[in-house]
């Protein structure tokens, strides 16, 4: 049973991507998000587990993330030994979604425990156990990436890659992410589009060294701020410039823009 609209997270759609995670979903394909940081990627995951009334298992991927920590492992409590599943073990047997957030930082010997799973196989080989899952129709792995800066660092395996069909996310247009911002930031249509004002601006720079630019995230930060009564040069210091950069002059730099979006 699906749960009504209204209980539904805030989700603003950019094009026709709703319908394509539900035939992924119906034909049981895996799906990856590819997309800068703070662009809605998991905000969406989560507005199609509840669409589909699905139990939903995130995992925030990292440097140190092992199989162990996916698929399970032997515990010893009060003298004896007992197993437990890890998320994508639980997902699987709940028939519910796995999301993997930026899943090129977890170790490729890790990943590749996912591929029986994203492929025609669907199952899940659990080596310690000797036990050997296999999908239910309802469940579904989804995976997210930044290629933006993280093809410098680490890719996806064309092996990994190729398993998946894929959604590219990209900024919103200025209307929805005023929107967005308007919604999930608390403040009016003339602060929100001042704040997307701002946002855009901050992405057009060349000149100035960024890892990455302002995603809708940050600016949802800076309008709650403001909201709160925080000046607004302060709130977009705090919610966007310290988080985009530590170097000092760059920090300066990028307070000048601030200070042409808001007339001070």
């Amino acid at each position: 049973m699906k749960p009504d609209d209204l209980d539904l997270p805030f989700y603003e759609p950019a094009g026709d991507e709703i319908r394509l995670f539900e035939q992924a979903w119906h034909n049981r394909l895996p799906l990856l998000l590819k997309g800068p940081t703070g662009v809605g990627k998991t905000r969406f995951v989560e507005f199609m587990a509840a669409k589909l009334g699905l139990p939903l298992f995130t995992v925030s991927c990292h440097d140190d993330l092992s199989a162990a920590d996916l698929i399970g492992r032997h515990l010893i409590e009060d003298g004896e030994t007992r197993w437990c599943d890890g998320p994508l073990t639980r997902a699987v047997r709940a028939g519910g979604i796995c999301y993997l957030d930026e899943v090129v930082e977890a170790r490729k010997d890790t990943t590749v425990v996912i591929h029986p799973l994203a492929d025609h196989r669907r199952e899940l080989p659990i080596d310690r156990s000797g036990e050997i899952l296999r999908a239910p129709p309802s469940f579904m792995l989804v995976v997210s990436y930044n290629p933006g800066y993280q093809n410098l660092l680490k890719g996806m395996k064309p092996s990994t890659r190729q398993r998946f069909v894929s959604l590219r996310f990209g900024f919103p247009a200025p209307a929805r992410e005023e929107a967005i911002v308007a919604r999930e930031g608390g403040c009016d249509a003339l602060t929100a589009k001042r704040l997307v004002d701002l946002g855009n601006r901050l992405r057009a720079l060349k000149d100035v060294d960024l890892e990455e630019v302002a995603g809708t995230r940050l600016l949802v930060y800076a309008a709650r701020l403001m909201q709160a009564g925080l000046p607004a040069r302060e709130a977009c210091r705090a919610a966007l410039v310290e988080s985009l950069t530590d170097d000092e002059e760059t920090a300066a730099a990028l307070m000048e823009v601030v200070a042409v979006s808001f007339g001070e």
